[in-house]
């Protein structure tokens, strides 16, 4: 079998319990074992361990799953989300907003008012009876073009399926990204595909790529921008690393070099951008992992012997690390506002330009566009932190992991059963990823793990603002965009319940079996889950089966 030795930025040997877990063969880096001998016929773990090793022995084989593991998943997740994902045909939940938005943005570069009640007609065809007032909207212009793209490589903007195909696309994009993080992460293509192959069966991520609406489009950029940061631990580790050959000097005597040229810090800076131009709550990644940047910064120069590491990583590293990420960031987040930018009839677009307005003073030099859009901004912050409107499905961020509350989409009852599209996690997964996110916790503590604080990273970036905020109307479904981690979590945890290679026989045995018999369960509750996450017709005692909590209903 295989064993991993995983090396962090700071220099320190990873020591998960799954460095010898079943992973892969020798092309990713790892050595083989063979298993400890035991009289009589061999335990099963034995067995599964030896039919697993002669499989990895097969460069065939393993070029086969290298590729085929990650596909399959991917298939899997595309399937679906995109099987009749034009059903419902009618704008459910905060489709009402997006989608009339988008389509006015794609049409005329800015979002108009439309008419009362005019989300049947929008459905029935009538797509282009928008006002020519403008509208006023609360989230940037990124996501609603991404939505409008679709509706018009799909043709008639009337088409559902039109106006949800992007976000199905990125929701199963979602699940391959996820599944090669994983590998990257536990440099296992085993658990990489249990990985992604929760997250494509899950109803939460499922019905969250099949409404058009923005925060799987949050998750899926704040994903690609930690993918980034993924690789820059090597690419600047390798970079450290040679600074340290070449200096010729001993390192204690200096603060460490500064890297500049971190290409992976810039394409962070990128997605973060672009899941920030989805909604501001990706600027809360973008902090957050610039921060995990700094740290990671400070314990590789602690390893290095550097006395000063904390003021090298914050004095001299850290305004390099700001330039490369945050710029970027800003200039692909003003970017997507150019359709507003450019017109003359967005919402608040001309307000520097009536009189008494404009800025006097140091900053009069400012153009006016970007006045009124920074005065548009502040109405937006406004908003948002005001935002207290009761909502029959509004759920505490304080109950979020518990899945008090999850929020129902769409529901159309007819004689002896109804239609529903309720946003709720398959409860096995999302509840063991919870206990497995306590288990990391206490793993970092006591033994510490980069590969655990990258994912605690991005729960807290996801999460942890949101918590600000209690008395603000929020809904369980904005969890998507912290799913991920707490699934990559979960599938650390899977891996230390498996066992390792050298483990008592009987105790691996009990693992592989547990392991086995929770992706079984979780695989046919989602098979019980998905007519209630796809708007299929159920009857009640079929819905009623479904409500395991008061807060389900």
């Amino acid at each position: 079998m295989v064993s991993v030795t995983a090396t962090g930025q700071d220099g320190e040997r990873a020591s998960a319990s799954f460095d010898d877990v079943l992973l892969d063969g020798p092309d990713e880096g790892v050595e083989h074992r063979e298993p400890p001998s035991s009289p009589g016929r061999p335990a099963l773990s034995t067995r599964v361990e030896s039919w697993w090793s002669a499989l990895a022995g097969s460069p065939g084989y393993r070029r086969l799953w290298w590729w085929a593991g990650p596909a399959v998943v991917t298939l899997v997740a595309a399937v679906l989300r995109l099987w009749n994902l034009g059903h419902p045909h009618a704008l459910v939940f905060d489709e009402t907003y997006y989608v009339k938005d988008a389509w006015t943005l794609w049409n005329t570069g800015a979002e108009r008012s439309w008419p009362e009640a005019a989300d049947d007609a929008f459905a029935g065809g009538d797509v282009n009876a928008w006002l020519d007032s403008p509208s006023y909207v609360v989230h940037p212009p990124l996501g609603k073009w991404i939505i409008g793209l679709g509706m018009a490589l799909m043709g008639q903007g009337a088409d559902s399926a039109g106006w949800r195909i992007a976000t199905a696309v990125i929701g199963t994009l979602a699940v391959l990204l996820l599944t090669l993080i994983a590998r990257r992460l536990f440099s296992s293509t085993l658990l990489a595909v249990v990985a992604g192959g929760l997250f494509a069966i899950d109803g939460h991520a499922i019905v969250m790529s099949r409404v058009a609406l923005l925060d799987t489009m949050v998750m899926f950029f704040a994903l690609l921008g930690v993918g980034a940061v993924l690789l820059d631990r090597e690419w600047s580790r390798r970079r450290f690393d040679d600074w340290v050959v070449r200096s010729g000097s001993d390192p204690r005597h200096s603060w460490g070099p500064v890297l500049w040229n971190r290409p992976w810090v810039l394409a962070a800076g990128l997605a973060f951008g672009l899941a920030t131009s989805v909604k501001w709550s990706g600027l809360y990644f973008l902090a957050v992992f610039g921060v995990y940047l700094v740290v990671v910064d400070a314990l590789a120069r602690r390893r290095a012997g550097i006395p000063f590491f904390w003021s090298a990583a914050i004095l001299r590293q850290g305004p390099a690390t700001f330039v490369l990420l945050v710029p970027v960031a800003f200039l692909v987040y003003l970017a997507s506002w150019t359709g507003w930018l450019l017109g003359d009839d967005g919402y608040d677009r001309t307000w520097a330009d009536q009189p008494g307005n404009a800025w006097t003073g140091p900053f009069a030099f400012v153009p006016t566009a970007l006045q009124s859009l920074w005065h548009y901004h502040q109405s937006m912050y406004a908003f948002h932190v005001g935002l207290i409107s009761p909502h029959p499905y509004q759920a505490s961020p304080y109950g979020w992991l518990l899945l008090v509350r999850p929020t129902s989409m769409w529901y159309s009852a007819t004689p002896g059963g109804a239609e529903a599209i309720t946003s709720i996690a398959n409860p096995v997964i999302w509840w063991a990823s919870i206990a497995a996110l306590l288990f990391l916790v206490y793993r970092m503590l006591v033994r510490p793990d980069w590969r655990i604080g990258l994912v605690l990273t991005g729960v807290v970036a996801g999460y942890v603002p949101w918590l600000l905020y209690p008395d603000r109307t929020v809904f369980q479904f904005y969890t998507i965009t912290f799913e991920p981690y707490l699934l990559l979590g979960l599938t650390y945890a899977i891996a230390a319940i498996a066992g390792r290679r050298g483990d008592d026989p009987g105790r691996r045995t009990a693992g592989m079996i547990a392991v086995g018999v929770f992706l079984v369960v979780a695989v046919l509750l989602s098979a019980f889950w998905y007519p209630l996450w796809t708007a299929t017709w159920s009857t009640d005692v079929f819905i009623r089966l479904h409500y395991w909590l008061p807060g389900w209903i």
